[in-house]
């Protein structure tokens, strides 16, 4: 597909304290020296935006992404925000005032939420299909007090206000950008109606390339045109098999932390995360580097389908995703801090070396 390598952006991933499925969390929940660090590695690393997730049992979302913004210059903030807890006037206030301290370096993931639990320890226990309904209510209502130019009323099942008032409009225009995740059929509909960025988790480039021509066609009977944004946990190592031995290495510590730590097998609850587990079932290797092991030993969260290699390699493998229309890549590693320095010193430069490569011979 013909776009300009501008279009590309990479995403990383900032939690409140150093941990992954392969290292064990640290007793201090919130660590601001790490947030610090890790804010400041992705901005040095190259990194366009950094995603900062949502967890009912956590620290405030959007503090963190505060934080991490203030000890950064031109880093943006991905911040994930569920509807239903906030009202959407007070989240439109809220996020344009965001945007306006950062410069316009924010931007909204919308998760309407895949786990009754999780939902249900904030107090929501609306269904799965009712989450996706408030959803599109909920971003029809941001997206027309972002961009009014008047006092905004809106009457409808989940949400009534009048006379919203933008009295901080946002520093973007025409409005701050909304990223999507899900891929339940719900999920697809709002989002072929409301997103600009849809997120997919990693999977073969034949099934991106279908459910991406899925959605491309849903909103384009709305009129409106979606960029894709791709998720991976990139293992790189100088040598191909150094590094299929480092992933081995993680596998089996995962293994080995969730044993000790009593950890029952659970499957990650979604429809997202259900296409990484039957991926999974086709074979631990996939095209030429995805790697399934770690999905199918977690039960597929947190987006843990792998591209394994040199970093040469898995910048031609991403390069490859983005030739069939994908044009963000969402990645993070096992080791949080060091593998964003690691990223930033050879898999970030390789890759846009790879699209502008490809970019240039296909206008020749």
């Amino acid at each position: 597909m013909n776009r300009p390598v501008e279009d590309l952006e990479f995403i990383g991933f900032i939690r409140h304290r150093n941990e992954s499925e392969s290292i064990p969390a640290a007793k201090e929940v919130l660590n601001t020296d790490f947030i610090r660090d890790l804010a400041k590695a992705h901005e040095d690393a190259g990194f366009d935006r950094t995603l900062v997730g949502y967890y009912a049992d956590g620290p405030d979302t959007f503090l963190i992404a505060l934080h991490a913004a203030s000890v950064t210059s031109r880093l943006g903030m991905l911040i994930a925000h569920r509807p239903g807890f906030v009202s959407p006037p007070v989240a439109a206030r809220k996020f344009a005032t965001f945007d306006q301290l950062t410069k316009g370096r924010v931007a909204i993931h919308t998760i309407s939420g895949g786990s009754d639990v999780d939902q249900m320890r904030d107090g929501d226990y609306l269904n799965k299909a009712e989450r996706y309904a408030r959803t599109d209510e909920y971003l029809t209502a941001l997206r027309a007090i972002w961009t009014a130019n008047q006092p905004v009323s809106h009457s409808g099942k989940y949400y009534k206000f009048e006379g919203a008032r933008e009295n901080i409009a946002t520093f973007q225009k025409p409005r701050i950008p909304i990223y999507f995740g899900g891929a339940s059929k719900e999920a697809l509909d709002v989002a072929s109606r409301q997103a600009d960025v849809y997120m997919l988790m990693g999977e073969t480039k034949a099934e991106v390339l279908d459910f991406t021509g899925r959605i491309r066609a849903m909103a384009k009977s709305h009129g409106r045109d979606l960029r894709f944004s791709l998720s991976f946990r990139p293992i790189i190592e100088d040598t191909e098999e150094l590094a299929w031995k480092k992933a081995e290495h993680i596998l089996n510590t995962i293994v080995e932390l969730q044993k000790k730590q009593g950890l029952p097998y659970r499957a990650h609850p979604g429809e997202g995360y259900d296409r990484l587990r039957k991926l999974a079932e086709q074979g631990a290797r996939l095209d030429d580097r995805l790697w399934t092991a770690i999905a199918a030993a977690t039960g597929a969260k947190g987006n843990s389908t792998c591209l394994v290699g040199t970093p040469e390699q898995v910048a031609e493998t991403l390069a490859e995703y983005w030739d069939i229309g994908v044009s963000t890549f969402l990645v993070r590693g096992f080791d949080p801090l060091q593998d964003v320095r690691d990223y930033g010193k050879s898999l970030l430069p390789y890759t846009r070396q790879a699209i502008e490569l490809k970019t240039r011979k296909r206008a020749s």
